[in-house]
């Protein structure tokens, strides 16, 4: 199974992320990552969410497509957009590991974000890939706690996820 990432426009209204998630419930697809903000115009939301797919993916972007307060679906495809993750982990201090920890940090270009004797708490940006690698290094010295976003994701160049005014007016007449 592949995954994929979808850019969903939608009205910025109660209720509409609760419909575009209960789409993907009623057809058995779990969403990997889930990411919702408002726009650049407040009229309007972004969600980014994940999922692993197969045949179905083109059926999951027809029926996002006909939703009500739905504006445009892309989906955000490896070479042709960027993608971030942002990783918040807290994990054991010792004299002992602190030198490996320190050295993991760099490498990684991570940030030490909170310091205390017996912890330290981590924050990582980057693709998933690189986000994954460092939990697994990380994990032999104890994770305290961790908390991940989803993905946030845009397409490289000019190319962007935007309805008209037309369509924002009529979305929100609806």
């Amino acid at each position: 199974m592949e995954r994929y990432v979808v850019a969903v426009l939608v009205n910025n209204k109660f209720g509409v992320l609760n419909r575009v998630t209960s789409m993907f419930r009623r057809r058995g697809f779990n969403i990997d990552t889930l990411t919702v903000g408002e726009t650049q115009n407040p009229k309007l939301s972004r969600i980014t969410l994940s999922f692993l797919g197969s045949d179905n993916k083109d059926q999951i972007i027809r029926q996002l497509e006909k939703m009500p307060d739905v504006h445009k679906v892309q989906e955000l495809e490896k070479g042709s957009s960027v993608s971030r993750e942002l990783l918040l982990i807290k994990i054991n201090n010792s004299s002992e590991a602190r030198q490996d920890i320190l050295a993991i940090v760099d490498v990684f270009r991570a940030k030490i974000i909170d310091y205390a004797p017996d912890s330290v708490t981590i924050e990582v940006t980057g693709e998933s890939g690189k986000v994954n690698a460092i939990i697994d290094l990380l994990r032999g010295f104890g994770i305290i706690e961790m908390c991940r976003t989803g993905i946030v994701a845009l397409t490289r160049g000019k190319e962007n996820v935007l309805a008209t005014d037309a369509e924002i007016e009529e979305g929100s007449e609806g």
